[in-house]
């Protein structure tokens, strides 16, 4: 998925489960967005981290 639409859903996503979400590239260069704590340290390129509580203070 695009840069633009992976942001999105992981906004979306923060939201409703309330953790932080990673916004990453893959190896095959799409974007994709997983839960923080279930990285595990894989080799991805990070592009960004939503954290649900800074968008509630804003």
């Amino acid at each position: 998925m695009s840069y633009n639409d992976a942001t999105a859903y992981a906004a979306s996503l923060a939201a409703t489960l309330m953790v932080s979400i990673i916004v990453f590239r893959a190896g095959d260069g799409s974007c994709a967005a997983c839960p923080a704590d279930d990285l595990d340290g894989d080799e991805v390129c990070i592009l960004a981290e939503i954290d649900p509580w800074e968008l509630l203070r804003r």
